[in-house]
């Protein structure tokens, strides 16, 4: 989710377009390589990738504080949505470490460190199971793994920090890069099974956050 980045975000969820691992499998008597889940995610939603690049050009989020507290709203409800699902056991299964994830607590401090309101907004994932919640889970971690130029954007441009204004874009305290290989890793544990209800939720997932940019910053 970001301009040049993202996802996303994204931070914007949008997830990664440049760190899936390809592996593959074969696939029965013809030997076919069958792409892994990560590697279908990153295919099959790349044009909704793009259009969250879009969006984020479109709102210019680090004009200024009121900009950037505009986005960090539409952060904080996106993360809300995502970590609502943390609680179901077959999500909590297939991503062991998933409760050093999410951001909703972060982006709550930015806007209130920026004097933001926070947003009453509906739950959009009350009735979301798996598989879709891994592709809700996709986008969010792609957008913190792509979220390093937002967070540089919001030191530079707005003289944020991880401590201040700019939480919801810090890498975890583990690295982004380390966060994202251990989470890929769990996505291509998932069986074939499970891959088109992913891809699904990771469309709904960009939808919602293409829907939330669009009303925060009246695109």
């Amino acid at each position: 989710m970001t301009a040049s980045s993202i996802s996303a975000a994204p931070a914007l969820p949008t997830g990664s377009h440049t760190a899936a691992a390809p592996s593959a499998a074969p696939d029965g008597e013809a030997g076919a390589a069958r792409p892994v889940l990560s590697q279908r995610l990153r295919t099959e939603t790349a044009a909704q990738h793009e259009r969250m690049h879009t969006l984020m050009a479109e709102g210019k989020p680090f004009a200024d504080r009121d900009a950037y507290a505009r986005f960090v709203a539409a952060q904080y409800v996106f993360q809300r949505d995502v970590e609502h699902l943390f609680a179901a056991p077959d999500l909590r299964a297939a991503v062991p470490d998933i409760d050093m994830r999410g951001r909703q607590s972060a982006s709550q401090a930015d806007l209130a460190d920026l004097g933001a309101a926070v947003p009453d907004t509906p739950l959009a994932t009350h009735d979301i199971g798996m598989p879709e919640a891994l592709g809700w889970l996709y986008v969010s971690e792609g957008s913190t793994l792509g979220a390093a130029f937002l967070f540089k954007e919001a030191q530079s441009a707005l003289g944020l920090t991880a401590d201040f204004g700019a939480r919801n874009l810090a890498a975890y305290p583990e690295g982004r890069a380390r966060a994202w290989k251990q989470f890929v890793a769990a996505l291509d544990a998932a069986p074939p099974d499970l891959h088109d209800g992913a891809i699904a939720g990771a469309n709904a997932a960009y939808d919602r956050f293409g829907a939330l940019l669009r009303h925060h910053f009246d695109l």
